[in-house]
């Protein structure tokens, strides 16, 4: 639940009241009991979430994805990129079956 600031404009009276969100603009007050209490624009205080995930790597779509993946690889020094495709070709070698021809004889 938020604080929220207040000021009356007759008494000129400050305060603070922490309130619920849904809860409505306090309009009477407390020190002259008149209506005339303005909620005043506060600095507020930044919503922080901590831990893994929050949207960043959780709801982001595979378009994102795939891009965030291309500027990665685009960062990547040449010689660590060249390295990286040398081990997925001998991976994608040992996956492909391997032909045994004979050789021909004449």
């Amino acid at each position: 639940m938020p604080t929220y600031e207040y000021r009356c404009e007759r008494c000129e009276y400050e305060f603070e009241k922490f309130q619920s969100i849904t809860a409505g603009v306090l309009r009477k007050c407390p020190k002259c009991g008149k209506n005339s209490l303005k909620r005043l624009i506060g600095t507020g205080a930044g919503v922080i979430f901590k831990g893994s995930g929050f949207y960043q790597t959780d709801y982001r779509s595979e378009s994102y994805k795939q891009a965030e993946t291309k500027e990665k690889d685009a960062r990547t020094p040449k010689g660590d990129q060249k390295k990286s495709e040398k081990k997925e070709t001998k991976a994608s070698d040992k996956t492909k079956p391997k032909s045994k021809s004979k050789p021909k004889d004449d």
